[in-house]
């Protein structure tokens, strides 16, 4: 039975419909399906961006998901021919990708679940993961070790670098997601987590790491970047962030010598900058 947008937002809105004990629509099913379907194709998202260019989380979407957890009997899994053996819910096996959808998955051990959108272009180097519910656009490099976690959303042309970790959120279903913008680099052994949007063309260096608690010092503009309980941390357009480090201010720290890591904004991306990140173009 095929449903409208409207329709899926409607059924799939309803808040009672994860409560435990309650029952299932009789179409629980088919509803699961179809959203996820809509998913995969990339023609609905976990998260928008509104005309403010504020994102917010669409619940219906992630409520779409949390179904399918609950409709999923834990089965064994062996996907066809990969050496691979997972015990999962039936419902969310591993996607398998053909030529039509021109996504590069290099062999060695990736995977990619049910649920998560990957756009034509995206290369994938193994090992990585990319978790339900997540977006990938058009040229993206998601390189080895990295996470995609559940809903995150990444824009075009991005690299997230080895070991860089995206963190994902679905509960609960009105928490915004990772936000990865478009042309960003993510260096290595990065973490962005708990709701942070990074704007368009930001650089972030190999071992930052962003949380609703982190403080980002911006030396260029001399303030202090902070979320706060209406909004998530954002790191603006075309920051280049390195790891850095702030002292520790009461006597025993002073006496100590002790200090607590936190991310800088060094410099506002520029040509200089750009040329060292073209080489993108050329791995892909």
């Amino acid at each position: 039975m095929p449903y409208s947008v409207a329709t899926l937002e409607t059924r799939l809105g309803d808040p009672h419909l994860l409560d435990a004990g309650a029952p299932l629509p009789h179409d629980a099913q088919p509803l699961f399906d179809h959203a996820i379907a809509l998913l995969e194709r990339g023609e609905v998202r976990a998260a928008r961006r509104g005309e403010d260019g504020r994102w917010q989380a669409v619940p219906w979407v992630k409520r779409a998901i949390l179904l399918g957890f609950r409709l999923g009997r834990v089965v064994e899994m062996s996907p066809e021919g990969g050496p691979f053996h997972f015990m999962d819910k039936e419902t969310f096996p591993t996607r398998a990708f053909r030529l039509e959808h021109q996504v590069r998955v290099v062999p060695g051990g990736s995977s990619v679940r049910r649920g998560a959108y990957l756009a034509p272009s995206v290369v994938c180097m193994p090992p990585m993961f990319v978790n339900t519910g997540a977006y990938v656009g058009r040229g993206t490099m998601i390189d080895s070790h990295a996470l995609v976690g559940s809903c995150a959303q990444i824009g075009e042309r991005v690299h997230l670098s080895a070991a860089a970790q995206v963190g994902g959120v679905l509960e609960p279903v009105n928490a915004s997601p990772v936000i990865i913008e478009d042309d960003v680099v993510v260096g290595g052994n990065c973490g962005v987590y708990e709701g942070t949007v990074v704007r368009a063309g930001a650089v972030l260096g190999a071992g930052v790491i962003l949380t609703r608690g982190t403080p980002v010092y911006d030396l260029v503009h001399e303030r202090v970047l902070r979320a706060t309980a209406a909004h998530p941390l954002e790191i603006p357009e075309r920051a280049v962030v390195v790891p850095g480090a702030r002292r520790v201010a009461s006597p025993f720290g002073e006496r100590e010598g002790l200090s607590l890591q936190t991310p800088v904004i060094v410099k506002y991306r520029d040509d200089q900058t750009d040329t060292a990140t073209a080489l993108e173009a050329w791995l892909r």
